[in-house]
């Protein structure tokens, strides 16, 4: 009975779930499971954020030291307390990012189930938890020295790769969305399924005129913020254009399935992003979240003590759309050879007598092997995804804060522009999507 309980405990992916989950994948389940390890590690970060935990920190011997190691107090307006919860969150952030970029190095070039790694891939789940906490334990005992500084760069680096990899699935999800109507609309014969598009697509716009108006309101002043207004006003502009270029008809003959329910998705995602680039900006004149205190209780804006919490509204939202695209890359591969063949996922191969397939396992769970002829999925690459998230979660938790020589967190023009950035990469992205096929004939784009 014990044996029986231990293999259940260290074998493969099917069994983990085998008593509380209707016939599965066991590449979907494996992918569930690396997930939660992530949100597990997203968890603890934001319990290190809190108030309570943060006075704990103190006893562990990278917290709030000075130059001979000595442990220090709060200084003056200096609030060490929120200093310690973004670095805990920083040392988390570095070992969910090593564990899965372990895995991304051991799986590289895996074809099938029968690869013995697969098996790896696939069980093992309590040893595997046990080197995720391994990992974390040395974590939390690494020097500080240049550790937050240098780490904040690789930060800003997997960020900005995790933000245009959430647009292309927003893209993606629109595609789908946009192709599953229509055909709907043909086969029953009804109108409702356009009017539906049509309400989405019209409410989609609607957010984003809105959203533009507010950003406007309260992070733009008359006379300055110069460089918020041109921010705004730029991605309006690109947002504008893409929207007609994908209703032209050369497009439109090209890409039937093109319209502006994509365009829509992808106005949105960009005065989202424009909107989290904003809250980072480093003034409080143009930036409603950003506030500053001195030890009176008083409050001042200047750069000489930011204060913030990560859950601010930019940040929940942000952490939302995490999850939901995190969740999205775990459980989906796309009806799009395109988005199939950047995000290195496949549609699952046939499954010739899949009553015969099913994995026999100890515990009889219901989960099969469907990865006998190939994998569905590239192993390595869904590994460098979750290495992104967890630098993308990081950063979301720390408000793009950069470790300050002065021991506090202080708010940089870097966050913006990497996230300014992003957004018109996202643009450029989805543009070349739409004129790929006029510009290079030859090739197959259906």
């Amino acid at each position: 009975m014990h044996l029986l309980q231990a293999s259940c405990l260290c074998g493969s992916a099917p069994c983990i779930l085998c008593a509380c989950c209707p016939a599965s994948r066991n590449s979907t389940v494996s992918r569930l499971i690396f997930t939660v390890f992530l949100f597990l590690g997203v968890l603890v970060s934001i319990i290190m954020l809190s108030p309570g935990v943060e006075s704990q920190l103190y006893k562990l011997p990278w917290v709030c030291e000075d130059g001979v190691g000595t442990p220090v107090g709060l200084q003056g307006h200096i609030d060490c307390g929120s200093l310690l919860g973004y670095r805990a969150v920083y040392r988390m952030s570095f070992a969910t990012a090593a564990f899965f970029f372990l895995f991304t190095l051991l799986m590289i070039c895996v074809r099938s189930s029968r690869d013995p790694r697969a098996a790896i891939q696939n069980g093992f789940w309590f040893f595997k938890f046990l080197v995720l906490v391994g990992i974390t334990v040395g974590a939390f005992y690494i020097p500080d020295g240049s550790f937050s500084n240098i780490w904040f760069y690789f930060g800003v680096v997997g960020s900005f790769l995790f933000i245009l990899i959430q647009l292309v699935l927003f893209i993606d999800f629109a595609h789908s969305w946009n192709q599953r109507w229509l055909g709907k609309a043909e086969e029953r014969d009804s109108r409702a399924w356009y009017a539906g598009l049509f309400f989405f697509t019209l409410l989609f716009y609607a957010l984003s005129i809105a959203g533009v108006t507010l950003l406007f309101v309260f992070y733009t002043q008359p006379g300055a913020c110069h460089e918020g207004k041109v921010f705004i006003s730029l991605n309006l502009t690109f947002c504008v254009c893409v929207s007609i270029i994908a209703v032209l008809p050369k497009v439109q003959e090209a890409q039937p399935n093109s319209g502006l329910l994509q365009a829509s998705v992808v106005t949105l995602y960009t005065i989202f992003v424009t909107w989290l680039a904003l809250s980072n900006v480093p003034d409080q004149k143009c930036n409603p979240h950003l506030l500053t205190h001195l030890s009176n209780g008083t409050f001042l804006a200047g750069p000489e003590g930011y204060e913030t919490h990560w859950w601010d509204a930019p940040s929940i939202v942000g952490l939302v759309v995490f999850i939901l695209c995190t969740f999205f890359i775990s459980v989906r591969s796309s009806d799009h050879r395109q988005v199939n063949s950047l995000m290195q996922t496949e549609d699952s191969p046939p499954m010739l007598e899949a009553a015969q397939q099913q994995q026999q396992v100890a515990c009889e769970g219901r989960a099969f092997d469907n990865e006998q002829d190939g994998v569905t999925y590239s192993y390595s690459f869904f590994h460098f995804c979750l290495v992104l998230a967890s630098l993308h979660i990081m950063m979301t938790l720390t408000n793009w804060y950069k470790p300050g020589e002065t021991r506090k967190m202080v708010s940089t023009w870097t966050a913006v522009w990497v996230k300014i950035g992003a957004s018109w990469a996202g643009l450029l992205l989805y543009l070349w999507t739409l004129v790929a096929p006029l510009l290079l004939p030859n090739r197959d784009f259906s």
